[in-house]
């Protein structure tokens, strides 16, 4: 039988992972949102990536059938690593039938890719012709009741396999069983795919449906549709233990629909953000739970360890009585400038920072280690730390030393609603200048926060309190705050940084000053 006979309709393109900009050289997989036996449209999303920016929806750059899935969810990727393969309904430009490896926004490479692997003879005869019309999903050939017995039984064509290809076959068929050992894929029973009938429970280390355990695990995985496949993987149904009734036994999408699993279901996996292991006590009690460092958590980590090892900081506070400016606040909300806006401390707090960072430039700068310089930026993108379910992001408000106090009431609350949600995208996350963290909304009367790597300071805003104070001279209730500055002491010196916050506390203790800064 020659290649010719079983050449596949259209060229195989590979889709790698895309460069995602600003420097990125990785990102995690979390899921595919399509499986091997899907159409795919041009442009249409196959996965979400996360990376130290934030979750990526990656669209197809061609159209075809899905072929391979080349990564797990969880994992990380380099960029220009392999994701897919997609076979395309159109031959390849050339005409030459090689699989193309194609990087969006780099065209296809020039090398010459591998060629296809070349099935070797059946020692019996192969499929029927209508099993293959039919869709029937082989992958690497379906092994009958009687295969490599030698006894009149029938087995299908296998590719010839490296010792790396058939150790991952071994790995297919191991995943494809729920995660259970490979000598545990014989115990259970399973339809007996040549013979057309139940097959019975075979003994320890013996193939499913006959033959030794080797040549069992040789031939991959369960013969079915590439629709049962999906519909399987969604229900977490080990094809393995599904009576098929498609041609040649193979499952079929009624087969998963009404499939009873002849022994237990594969169990249920985890997601990278669940607990990976649990600990208990003997009466059931938690003792100890490890979770896997992963997604947003991972790269907060590592850009916090970076701060500490690189940043040596300082930092000053002082506490301010802003019951003006929550008077102010009160006014305005009951203006028709602000109607259907909710003005907040946070709000008026980013505001007198953005007329202080006028006043004190050289608080927006970073240090330019590679160039030896230190760079003052004369606009602000402002960071606002939201703590989501996936962790801490640090959306930023492009440009925001050019927007009123109305514009940035109406810009952080749709910034912090957006990461919260997880629909910050890469531009919305990058890029920031300097940031404000509200550990006030925890309760908290004041914290010290690390700085951001590329930024050269950070301002954390404390919760509002009602306090004795004095004020014009005799003891009051008022409303206080306490802010914290934590800065780059290379860049900063204490005077400036004291300079800085000082200017912010004055805006916010008077802020009808903030009229003649802006």
């Amino acid at each position: 039988m020659d290649d010719a006979a079983h050449a596949d309709p259209g060229e195989i393109l590979e889709f790698r992972l895309p460069d995602l900009g600003e420097g990125l050289t990785d990102a995690e997989l979390q899921h595919w949102t399509v499986a091997v036996g899907d159409e795919v449209e041009l442009n249409q999303t196959i996965a979400e990536v996360e990376t130290a920016k934030a979750v990526v929806a990656l669209p197809s750059p061609f159209a075809g059938t899905v072929v391979e899935l080349l990564a797990e969810p969880g994992t990380t990727i380099e960029v220009g690593a392999p994701l897919l393969r997609i076979r395309t309904s159109t031959p390849a430009p050339d005409g030459n039938g090689r699989r193309t490896s194609v990087l969006v926004g780099y065209g296809p490479e020039t090398e010459n890719p591998p060629s296809r692997r070349r099935r070797r003879r059946a020692t019996a005869s192969a499929p029927p012709a209508e099993t293959e019309a039919a869709g029937i999903d082989y992958e690497g050939g379906v092994i009958g009741a009687d295969a490599g017995a030698g006894a009149g039984g029938t087995a299908a064509a296998l590719p010839e396999r490296t010792g790396a290809e058939h150790e991952q076959s071994l790995a297919d068929t191991q995943a494809d069983a729920g995660g259970r050992s490979p000598a545990g894929i014989g115990r259970g029973t399973r339809f007996d795919v040549a013979g057309g009938g139940r097959g019975t429970a075979a003994p320890p280390g013996a193939a499913p449906g006959g033959g030794d355990l080797a040549s069992g695990l040789g031939a991959g995985r369960a013969a079915a549709t590439p629709g049962a496949r999906k519909l399987a993987r969604e229900l977490g149904i080990d094809l393995w233990y599904v009576a098929g009734s498609g041609p040649e036994g193979a499952v079929t999408v009624a087969d998963v629909r009404g499939a009873v699993p002849v022994s237990e279901p594969a169990p249920r996996e985890h997601t990278a953000e669940e607990v990976a292991r649990i600990e208990q006590r003997a009466d059931g009690s938690v003792r100890e739970e490890r979770t896997p460092i992963s997604g947003v958590r991972k790269r907060t980590a590592a850009a916090m360890v970076a701060s500490a090892r690189t940043i040596p900081q300082a930092s000053t506070s002082s506490t301010v009585d802003i019951t003006a400016s929550l008077e102010l606040l009160d006014h305005l909300r009951a203006t028709k400038t602000f109607e259907g806006l909710t003005p907040t401390p946070l709000a008026l707090v980013a505001k007198s920072v953005l007329a202080a960072l006028t006043e004190y430039p050289g608080i927006n700068t970073f240090w330019d280690e590679a160039n030896s310089e230190i760079v003052t930026r004369y606009f602000v993108n402002l960071g606002i730390a939201v703590a989501s379910e996936r962790g801490l992001l640090v959306p930023n408000i492009k440009d925001a030393q050019t927007l009123s106090l109305r514009e940035l009431c109406r810009e952080i609350g749709w910034l912090a609603q957006t990461a919260r949600d997880g629909r910050a995208g890469l531009s919305d996350l990058r890029g920031g200048t300097f940031t404000i963290s509200n550990v006030g909304v925890f309760g908290v009367e004041s914290g010290t926060p690390l700085v951001n790597p590329g930024e050269a300071a950070i301002l954390c805003v404390g919760a509002v309190n009602m306090r004795p104070w004095v004020f014009r001279g005799e003891l009051a209730v008022r409303s206080v705050v306490t802010l914290t500055l934590s800065f780059d002491h290379r860049m900063i010196d204490g005077e400036l940084a004291a300079r800085f916050l000082a200017a912010v506390a004055g805006a916010l203790e008077d802020p009808l000053t903030l009229l003649a800064r802006i």
